[in-house]
């Protein structure tokens, strides 16, 4: 990689970066805008995260492949971008991929994005070969655009199954509707194209947007788990509400005819910041997804953040269960290392009132909430004045309220539970991530208070009665 990055003009003396919304224990950039999470991967003793990294601006420009690593899942490190937009077939962008380790390297396969001299764009799927994860050799486009496909076809996502790779691209077809397209090799070069297995107008979907991104099939307890962000759904119900969604399909993927078949589609995450998830196994087998808390296109000229020259962050990373034919997402165990100075409550009741609980607040925390029993008509939390979080025992509905950053009029998102029996919440400075009943709903978002003071107030509309525990997180990433 050639060139000097640039430098972080919002540095204070000390060398690091001073401002209040930077969370302690969540990936953002050092500086400059971070999207999509890419090449996340355990590969020798080490998870490396690399991310769509602009260094030099805070809006979606000319991007890098920035990197992130860690022995730990909870403790991280900035290091070196490991790929720059300097060549033919990556010019104006280094787009988002995937990481595998083959023949003891971490292989990296991502997508060139090139506008030509009349302004058209061009894809190129590229490969560069590492021996240590840092430092890597770009060997070109493996992948041409194929016949069917506009030139919005990116993404790519590569498993091995037996002697065989695979690779999932997400695409545009020719008749502008959404697709995830699948290729097979032997040596990783020399690609197979096998045609569309999911999108718009396939498997009794109808019309289901106009772009389908970063695509990832999995197995996960005996079923073919595809992760998928389609862009150009309209809101239905409580659903869709986001500027693009990003949600699953539960499956059977046959090898043999390379055909899909799967069931219906559901929202991974329902808060306002969930975009581009991708997931790795881990140093134990399990399956672990980390996303990216931004939305495309979102307008960002006004975002709080960009002030101190950076913008957008990643989730806390997550383990995938499936349960019930649904996936479940919990925290890595691994976070628990990061929790101090507990404190805790037992069987308390909040009757027709509002109350805190001394100890129960701060900036960077983790709190676990069990709801022992139940007898109001709506329990609530008010996190910095600036979250409010609802459960409605009539109409089973859960909500997350906040205002919006440039308008500063309230705006929800919403879903459907039967019951509510757990929350695990994390909120670290200006993030929240909310998990329902044991990781079956989740909410992350962003949120700007001025006030920013940490409180956190219960409400309860009726009786209802909790256990409480609450830890302070500490700072868990380096640059």
């Amino acid at each position: 990689m050639n060139g000097d990055m640039p430098q972080n003009n919002h540095d204070k003396a000390n060398g690091k970066p001073v401002d209040r919304f930077r969370p302690k224990f969540h990936m953002t950039p050092p500086f400059g805008l971070m999207n999509d999470p890419n090449g996340f991967i355990y590969y020798v003793g080490k998870y490396h995260t690399f991310y769509q990294w602009n260094p030099n601006k805070t809006v979606h420009a000319t991007k890098y492949w920035g990197h992130f690593t860690s022995e730990n899942l909870f403790e991280w490190k900035h290091e070196n971008a490991v790929l720059a937009p300097e060549d033919w077939f990556d010019c104006n962008g280094c787009y988002s991929g995937s990481a595998i380790e083959h023949e003891g390297n971490l292989i990296v396969l991502y997508t060139g994005n090139v506008l030509n001299e009349i302004g058209d764009r061009e894809t190129y799927q590229c490969m560069a070969i590492s021996k240590d994860g840092m430092t890597f050799d770009k060997k070109g486009p493996v992948l041409h655009l194929p016949a069917g496909y506009t030139a919005h076809f990116r993404d790519p996502k590569v498993w091995k199954k037996e002697d065989t790779w695979y690779m999932v691209v997400g695409a545009q077809s020719e008749t502008k509707t959404g697709k995830v397209a699948l290729f097979s090799s032997t040596n990783l070069t020399d690609w197979e194209h096998h045609g569309a297995i999911a999108g718009s107008h396939m498997n009794g979907l109808g019309d289901f947007g106009y772009m389908w991104e970063c695509p990832d099939l999995f197995s996960l307890s005996g079923k073919d788990v595809l992760i998928v962000s389609p862009q150009g759904l309209e809101p239905k119900g409580d659903d869709y509400h986001n500027l693009f969604q990003s949600g699953y399909f539960i499956g059977e993927m046959d090898y043999q005819t390379k055909q899909y078949c799967h069931g219906d589609f559901r929202e991974l995450d329902r808060g306002f910041e969930f975009y581009a998830p991708q997931t790795t196994i881990g140093a134990n087998g399990q399956r672990i997804l980390i996303a990216w808390m931004g939305m495309p296109d979102e307008s960002e000229e006004h975002h709080p953040t960009i002030h101190d020259g950076w913008i957008h962050a990643m989730t806390l990373p997550r383990e995938l269960t499936l349960f019930e034919g649904k996936l479940y997402q919990k925290p890595v165990k691994e976070l628990e290392k990061l929790r101090t100075n507990e404190v805790h409550y037992e069987h308390v009741s909040i009757f027709n009132n509002s109350r805190d609980f001394k100890g129960v607040s701060g900036q960077s925390i983790e709190l676990i909430i069990d709801i022992l029993t139940n007898k109001s008509d709506v329990f609530s939390m008010r996190i910095s004045n600036a979250i409010q979080i609802d459960f409605d025992s009539k109409t089973k509905i859960f909500s997350l309220t906040r205002k919006n950053f440039q308008t500063q009029s309230d705006e929800v998102r919403k879903c459907k539970l039967e019951d509510i029996y757990s929350l695990n919440i994390f909120i670290d400075l200006s993030t929240v991530e909310i998990f329902i009943n044991g990781g079956e709903e989740v909410f992350s978002s962003r949120f700007f208070s001025e006030k920013n003071d940490g409180e956190i107030l219960f409400h309860s509309k009726g009786e209802v009665s909790l256990n409480i525990k609450k830890w302070e997180i500490s700072q868990s990433i380096c640059f």
